[in-house]
């Protein structure tokens, strides 16, 4: 037990003292949660052997898992549903990617209402997915015209939501001045520094734009998304946009930490100007089309990562009382599809392997598919053990109230 405590203070010491509460409460309530939460205690226990030291070299997303595929707006205004979060992004081998997912697919099978035995036949599904892409050598996009099911759904709705309708949503109307809902759910208050600090960020950045005017930011807050993250330098972040009211946009910067896979990964890590160069450049090579407003910016030694502001909703819900496990088993075989095609989209940059060796991986499939599933049901039963300590520790004080709680240093 002081293994997971020590671990997990040191991990997220300095981050926002409020939000990181919120982190270590949602850890406690189930293993898959925890697993989002503890990506660096995956890497530190990853299985060695051949598969996972000599699979082929590719550029990961490094924190794969059910909930980090969805749909997005990109860049072209089209919607579209790929992988969406890169903050561990680097060169590892590709075994590595598959099995956090795998894990993943095993631990929310209480979540998806699937058995022992569904949950595997999910993960072969999903190898399925990925092998038949990979060994086809042709990297795919999914949009509304090729797609089906709950993620066809997902992507109808993205493309049919209107602006308005999002931003009375999420924010606040006094006229025709807008500004962030600060519920304490998805946003809270930001001081005045920091109000200015990130004014003036995203005003440099804006004077580097063609129409400045777009971003002139109107308001900020602090935003609360994600799990892993969760306490990191974040914000919300209302701009000018098309202009007000119902013109303006809403823009996420979160600051970019350092990459865990990175830190174990066999492999020789480019030089990066920055974390935030390495999430963007990761990120425009595995995605298909790259999502609106994508940039790496530089603050005070720091980094951050500016993006359109994606909407927790527009992920799958895989809640299986109200999700047929038919349809969660063809969604992630199109996740297979997706992690491929990124994984081929990257193929031969800084370091990855060859699409022909990508290729040959993807026909061998019948040599390491079921050593990969066994690996994944290695690595949940450590999650599984970790978590129950974790919720021990938790609930006698260790976290909440302690030196993680309030010794943290705000990034800003």
């Amino acid at each position: 037990m002081p293994d997971i405590v020590e671990s997990i203070q040191t991990f997220n010491a300095g981050r926002d003292p409020e939000r990181l509460l919120m982190k270590l409460a949602k850890m406690r309530a189930n293993p898959f949660v925890f697993l989002r939460g503890t990506c660096h205690r995956f890497y530190d226990r990853l299985p060695k052997g051949e598969l996972f030291g000599k699979a082929p070299s590719a550029w990961l997303c490094g924190d794969a898992h059910l909930e980090n595929f969805g749909t997005y707006k990109g860049d072209n205004r089209l919607a579209y549903f790929d992988i969406n979060d890169f903050d561990e992004g680097a060169l590892a081998p590709v075994s590595w990617d598959l099995v956090r997912f795998l894990s993943s697919i095993l631990l929310a099978g209480e979540t998806i209402r699937a058995t022992a035995n569904e949950s595997i036949v999910l993960c072969r599904k999903f190898i399925e997915g990925y092998a038949d892409t990979l060994a086809s050598g042709k990297a795919c996009w999914v949009e509304r015209e090729t797609s089906q099911g709950l993620v066809r759904d997902l992507l109808l709705e993205i493309e049919q939501r209107r602006r308005v309708d999002f931003l009375d949503k999420r924010c606040a109307s006094k006229g025709k001045q807008r500004s962030i809902r600060c519920d304490g759910k998805r946003a809270l208050p930001v001081t005045l520094t920091q109000r200015g600090q990130v004014t003036q960020l995203i005003e440099e950045f804006a004077r580097t734009q063609p129409d400045p005017e777009f971003f002139s930011v109107l308001d900020v807050a602090r935003r609360i998304a994600g799990t892993g993250s969760l306490g990191v330098d974040r914000y919300a972040v209302l701009v000018q946009g098309k202009g007000s009211p119902d013109g303006n946009y809403l823009l996420d910067l979160k600051m970019a930490m350092p990459s865990e896979i990175a830190r174990h990964s066999p492999f020789k890590q480019p030089v990066w100007k920055s974390e935030a160069q390495r999430v963007v450049a990761v990120q425009r090579r595995m995605q298909a089309v790259s999502m609106a407003f994508l940039n790496p910016l530089e603050w005070q030694h720091s980094s951050y990562i500016l993006r359109a502001l994606q909407p927790t909703e527009d992920r799958v819900a895989l809640d299986g009382e109200s999700v047929a496990l038919d349809d969660i088993q063809r969604v992630i075989g199109t996740m297979g599809h997706v992690m491929a095609s990124a994984h081929l989209r990257s193929s031969g940059r800084q370091g990855s392997a060859i699409a022909d060796e990508l290729i040959a991986f993807g026909e061998g499939r019948a040599r390491w598919s079921d050593k990969l599933i066994e690996a994944a049901q290695a690595c949940a039963d450590d999650v599984n053990a970790d978590w129950r300590a974790y919720c021990v520790a938790y609930d006698d004080g260790a976290f909440t109230g302690g030196n993680t709680a309030k010794g943290g240093k705000h990034p800003a």
